[in-house]
């Protein structure tokens, strides 16, 4: 949790809290029902809370925003995002049941307001988004087919609408196809060894009506 406060000073006593409560929440349900590596959940707060969290070095999501995590696994980054930004909206999608069964009750336990969960495929969702969020579960590529018509075309932030991708190693050939897309480095944000080559990305998505 110390690592937590060191990058993110701000937090309110409730955020510190439900933070605090991540630990908890997720040794008891992991035991139940494996959704975080034994390695990954010794170092929880590092490999997937703050991992989350780098996208909010990016972006200040805004009161009333709607995001949509897709794949969440384990709620990955849904759930970090959603504690350090009540006011947004957070949709949290995957097609495996009992990961979601496992966000559904670190929500509940958390007292989460500003989440919701659909267990099935990104293609069935009908909503659109400010912006959809993800921990690399595929090829750019394939991920913007997945994604294609949920972009809201509400312009809400400086940052155009669109994907924030939390992904590793040489992005170089896999970004080829998208001229538009900005790299984000979190070793400009995070010192630790585990985020070098850890980036964002976010591609812009143009809406399609």
């Amino acid at each position: 949790m110390e690592i937590i406060n060191k990058y993110f000073t701000n937090l309110t006593d409730n955020q510190r809290i439900q933070f605090e409560k991540l630990n908890e929440l997720y040794q008891d349900w992991n035991l139940k029902i494996n959704v975080v590596s034994r390695k990954d959940i010794d170092e929880l707060y590092l490999r997937h809370v703050l991992h989350s969290l780098g996208i909010a070095k990016v972006i200040k999501f805004e009161p009333g925003s709607k995001v949509m995590d897709v794949g969440t696994g384990g709620g990955f980054p849904g759930i970090p995002l959603a504690i350090l930004f009540p006011e947004t909206q957070f949709h949290l999608v995957d097609s495996i049941g009992k990961k979601i069964k496992v966000v559904n009750e670190v929500v509940a336990g958390l007292g989460l307001e500003n989440v919701i969960t659909t267990h099935g495929r990104v293609e069935e969702v009908k909503d659109t988004y400010d912006f959809i969020v993800s921990r690399a579960v595929a090829q750019m590529e394939t991920f913007v087919r997945w994604v294609k018509g949920r972009i809201s075309k509400q312009q809400n932030h400086e940052l155009r609408n669109g994907i924030l991708y939390l992904k590793g190693g040489d992005l170089s050939e896999e970004l080829n196809l998208y001229t538009s897309a900005t790299i984000y480095d979190l070793t400009d944000y995070f010192e630790e060894d585990f985020f070098e080559t850890k980036k964002v990305v976010h591609l812009p998505v143009k809406f399609r009506g």
